[in-house]
């Protein structure tokens, strides 16, 4: 009888109650990206998205690398956000390039000592790398490139490339694993100078981390990347992307030079990355970079809809195509039917230069 009546008592009580329970001392573990001794602004996007698990919520920043620059970079984290209320980090040779292997054991240590009810990481590279095997360890599944936190378990996520959004309950166990889009979660400019009080900096103790077979299987080679000036594609205000119909690596410097002129960050389509007219780090789309600056301008790019999804959420998109027809021209704000290698040249001309 006894039996029966808890049967009865799981049966008719609902599955948030049950959840909310089990998240009901909210602490969550923000995975965060440095670089030349500052937090990137992503990670930071990622602390604006744990404010929204819950009121109550303690955030934690977990920081790992070697040398002087991790140091800088937590002494700006403790300030960086006034909702961090501890600053986490991992001092060792095996974290001086983010691995994911070494990063999931990380997570999986500083986890069994905290105890989180969440986990969270941008929806970059660094965090696309690391979170999957990080969620195999726990044996937890992760909820992926969330938009919106609408209670401790319900999320939002575009599915199809962007055309439809899933709203999902987790219901697993706890650690709550997600990764967010940066673009969806802004931080405002005076989160920082309002932080009086920073956060406390503490070591993690390392001396259960072991270095198994799992860690050594991958190894830092070299880190690819251009010396440029212009802004990071990922948090400028003004992107200009060129596509396939550029035709050649030579052609693409005009979008550079509008690029230059305009002050913003230079994209490319997959197909042009493909083609070898960029490296791939400027790639635009589902596949490559989420942006959402305040202007889009996409020259010779058709809109693919691996494209769209990742620069749809633009403020404003003006597109130049001379295919009246292409798909670009259903999600711009702005369409000039045309050929870009008279619309660039003409732009050129008569913007002024950037001061």
């Amino acid at each position: 009888m006894a039996t029966s009546g808890i049967l009865r008592a799981i049966r008719y009580h609902p599955i948030s109650s049950r959840i909310a329970a089990t998240y009901r001392s909210l602490s969550t573990l923000v995975l965060a990206e440095h670089e030349g001794g500052s937090i990137k602004a992503s990670s930071i996007s990622a602390v604006e998205a744990a404010k929204s698990i819950g009121n109550e919520n303690s955030v934690s920043l977990l920081l790992a690398g070697s040398g002087p620059s991790l140091k800088e970079a937590a002494e700006h984290a403790a300030l960086c956000h006034p909702s961090i209320s501890q600053v986490l980090v991992a001092e060792s040779d095996n974290f001086t390039y983010p691995l994911a292997e070494p990063w999931a054991k990380l997570i999986h240590v500083v986890h069994q000592k905290g105890d989180y009810s969440h986990i969270i990481a941008a929806s970059g590279s660094f965090g696309k790398n690391i979170v999957p095997r990080a969620a195999a360890l726990l044996d937890i599944s992760p909820v992926t490139d969330v938009t919106e936190i609408s209670d401790s378990n319900i999320f939002v996520r575009p599915i199809y490339a962007g055309n439809a959004l899933c709203t999902v309950r987790y219901t697993g166990s706890s650690p709550c694993m997600l990764t967010v889009r940066s673009t969806s979660f802004s931080v405002a400019s005076t989160s920082a100078d309002s932080n009086s009080k920073p956060a406390s900096i503490d070591q993690v103790d390392l001396s259960n981390f072991s270095e198994d077979d799992a860690v050594g299987k991958s190894r830092y080679i070299k880190l690819s990347s251009q010396e440029t000036e212009r802004p990071d594609l990922g948090n400028a205000r003004v992107v200009i992307t060129g596509g396939r119909a550029l035709k050649s690596a030579e052609n693409f410097k005009m979008i550079e030079k509008l690029a230059e002129k305009l002050g913003a960050a230079v994209g490319a389509t997959r197909a042009a990355v493909d083609a070898g007219y960029v490296p791939n780090d400027l790639q635009v789309g589902q596949t490559g970079k989420i942006v959402a600056p305040e202007l889009y301008m996409a020259f010779g790019v058709s809109g693919a809809i691996q494209h769209i999804a990742g620069m749809r959420d633009a403020k404003v998109i003006v597109a130049v195509n001379k295919d009246a027809d292409a798909p670009i021209f259903q999600v711009a704000d702005y369409g000039l039917v045309g050929d870009l290698f008279e619309v660039i040249p003409e732009l050129l001309e008569k913007l002024p230069d950037k001061k």
